[in-house]
């Protein structure tokens, strides 16, 4: 018995990083924005979310790395195959707005986070801009995965930040397992953007697409599928943290909409200059980190439904369009930070609206496909997890519709 625990054990630590990666890397420039906006505004109310999103993060994440492992293929590869190509590629159309989108917020979050320690964003972004490249264009995957798991080791930071504040436990606890609902607009915004920044259409294509080039397979899947729970609760206990330093340090001194992540690093300046310290360097961490997953997420993406050679296992040569297609949205997502008076909170905006769109369509095609007996044998969903994907896909249709209707009218007056 021993034995077999060392082996698993073994393989859970050989098979350890998309998974683990994919979960932790959510909590991006905009996702901090979001939890930190929620703990500064609505104290301790919005932790009773975190159970449910938590649920709903596993049972997607579960199936795109159960289909990586099983077929082989990745995400956009299957839908081209058993969709056709029209609709692969309008899909893939919209999911390169929305992360070129997304990209803009985490080189905004880089530029914030700098700014803080008075480095001008024009030195900052560029910087930045040219270490993703050479990061990803120079490694294989390996060396990039280990330095993406340092990365999320760095999250820790926000754990730390949330213990020094010394907020309100008890009511921290007690708010984290009492559901709350007010009619109120901004609340229920609120709640809505907490469940879109923690499940987006580009995270089900990086983890299916990094399983396959892992060489992950069937034979191992049990181990990977303990890695992706892993990494969904560790995602929420970080988003926890935020929500707890925020409520903390700035709903309990006054309730405030904060407009940036890095204003929710000003407001704990009053407890100290670790926490403020560390809540800065974690915000420079996440938005680096996931400006460098978001292109090649989407090179990925991309370059498989169109039947293009791709990864980063790769020399340039060998990938030309996944390699330029990535350094294409470094350029753009990295430029468009550096040109004076750009309305970035529109732009932030927009690229929720186009996950919102998007979102409930690739749900669809990943529960229909993974209930394909000749794609994935006896790898298929159960009943009782049919159930329960169903219900998740008919969840997330609802609260992102309800996004997509909120943030139109918000851009429209």
């Amino acid at each position: 018995m021993l034995k077999r625990l060392r082996y698993h054990i073994a393989i859970f630590f050989a098979v350890i990083g998309p998974g683990f990666i994919t979960a932790v890397v959510d909590n991006d420039a905009g996702g901090i924005l979001t939890y930190s906006q929620a703990g500064a505004k609505y104290g301790y109310l919005p932790l009773w979310t975190l159970l449910p999103i938590t649920i709903l993060l596993i049972v997607t994440q579960e199936m795109c790395s159960r289909m990586g492992a099983v077929t082989g293929k990745g995400l956009s590869d299957l839908i081209r195959e058993e969709f056709g190509l029209r609709t692969t590629f309008t899909m893939m159309f919209v999911l390169v707005v929305a992360n070129l989108t997304n990209m803009m917020a985490d080189f905004a979050g880089i530029a914030g986070s700098l700014e803080l320690f008075h480095i001008s964003r024009y030195i900052s972004v560029p910087l930045s801009a040219v270490a993703i490249w050479f990061l990803i264009v120079k490694s294989n995957y390996e060396s990039v995965e280990r330095i993406f798991l340092f990365a999320c080791v760095v999250y820790v930071a926000y754990i730390i930040s949330g213990i020094l504040v010394k907020p309100d436990w008890k009511a921290a606890a007690v708010d984290s397992v009492r559901p709350v609902l007010m009619l109120d607009t901004g609340y229920i915004t609120m709640l809505i953007g907490m469940v879109g920044t923690s499940i987006a259409p580009w995270m089900q294509f990086y983890l299916q697409a990094a399983v396959v080039e892992k060489g992950i397979t069937a034979k191992a899947y049990k181990e990977s599928r303990i890695e992706v729970i892993v990494g969904c609760v560790v995602m929420s206990v970080i988003a926890f943290f935020i929500i707890v330093a925020c409520a903390g340090a700035i709903w309990s001194v006054k309730p405030t909409d904060i407009e940036s992540a890095a204003d929710a690093a000003v407001g704990l300046k009053p407890f100290g200059p670790y926490a403020f310290l560390l809540f800065a360097a974690g915000l420079f961490n996440a938005s680096l980190f996931a400006a460098s997953i978001l292109p090649i997420s989407t090179a990925y993406t991309v370059c498989e439904a169109l039947g293009f050679e791709s990864g980063v296992n790769r020399r340039f040569r060998e990938a030309p369009i996944f390699y330029w297609l990535f350094t294409g949205l470094i350029v753009v997502g990295g430029g468009v930070i550096l040109i004076p008076n750009f309305p970035l909170v529109k732009m932030i905006l927009f690229s929720q609206v186009v996950n919102g769109v998007l979102l409930p369509f690739v749900l669809i095609f990943m529960t229909l496909l993974i209930n394909k007996k000749g794609l994935m044998k006896e790898w298929t969903n159960s009943r009782f997890y049919n159930i329960i994907a169903w219900t998740s896909v008919a969840l997330m249709i609802g609260l992102t519709a309800a996004l997509v209707a909120i943030s139109l009218k918000d851009m429209l007056t």
